[in-house]
Formats: C-alpha cells, sequence, structure tokens
C-alpha cells in the first residue's frame, strides 16, 4: 500500500547524514516537509535543496522542519550538506524503503534508457503524524514557495 493524503507515516528508522538514526515519528508535534529527490550534486536537486535551504528560517517560524531523502550513502549527503550549507536533515534511503512506501520509487525513462529511480516528490506531515498534502512529479521552479504557502494557508 503507497501511503498517500491521510495516511500515517510509518515509524521507519533511516541514516542521517549526521550518523543518527532517525524516524519520521521522532517529528510528532512538528510539520514535516518531506522532500524526496534523486541525486546529491546535480542541478535540479542542488537548485531544489538551496531553494529549501534559503526558506528554511520561515518554515522554522512555522513550526515545520524540512527532511530530505535520497538513495545516496551517508557521506555523499556529508559533501552536499556542506557543500550548500543546507540546514536540514538528509536521510539514506539506500535501500529505497521509505521511497517504496511513498509510492516515488518508480521507472524512468531517460534518454532512451529505463531504470528505476527517485520521483522528485514532496509531502507535507501534520504535527500528528498524517500525510496532508504531496506534490508528485515536482518541477523545481517555485515549488518551494509552494509548499510554503500551503503551510502558512492550513495554519490560518
Amino acid at each position: 500500500m503507497t501511503i498517500e493524503v491521510g495516511s500515517k507515516v510509518p515509524n521507519m528508522k533511516l541514516l542521517a547524514d549526521n550518523g543518527e538514526q532517525v524516524s519520521l515519528t521522532d517529528y510528532q508535534g512538528k510539520y514535516i516537509v518531506l522532500y524526496f529527490y534523486p541525486k546529491d550534486m546535480t542541478p535540479g536537486c542542488t537548485t531544489e535543496a538551496c531553494d529549501f535551504r534559503d526558506q528554511h528560517q520561515s518554515f522554522s517560524e512555522l513550526n515545520a522542519v524540512i527532511i530530505g531523502v535520497s538513495p545516496d550513502p551517508q557521506d555523499k549527503h556529508q559533501k552536499f550538506k556542506e557543500k550548500h550549507e543546507l540546514p536540514f536533515q538528509l536521510l539514506v534511503d539506500d535501500e529505497h524503503k521509505l521511497a517504496e512506501e511513498f509510492g516515488v520509487w518508480t521507472l524512468k525513462k531517460n534518454f532512451g534508457k529505463e531504470y528505476m529511480g527517485i520521483e522528485r516528490s514532496t509531502f507535507i506531515i501534520n504535527p500528528e503524524g498524517e500525510v496532508v498534502k504531496e506534490w508528485r512529479k515536482v518541477k523545481v521552479k517555485d515549488h518551494v514557495e509552494e509548499a510554503l504557502q500551503y503551510i502558512k494557508d492550513i495554519q490560518n
């Protein structure tokens, strides 16, 4: 079963960029902006991460944490985070278990090749641990502002 709007998030532990084991349920009481991205250090993923970085304070003021997830290993996440001064956690989903739970581990096509990979997606999780909004097949431009506005709107 794929997690969708209305579903509770799983209590699944993943390795974070800092070496800690983290579960989405650790953040109960806060909004979570959970974004899945294909790969560290690529142009679209860097733009998206930097857009979230630039709005980090605005999300924090709304009691929201940002968490990025990709299949990249911990050391690559650390380098990506340091290089771009990312103030939020990046989780390692090297076995794509969380991505499969959220239905974002999909067949992709690029230059005539087919392969399995992350479909860029973002989910808003409320303080009770329930998914309240999803964006699938995300286009990076203006996406972070849209997510921020959504959280502002549901809090008013």
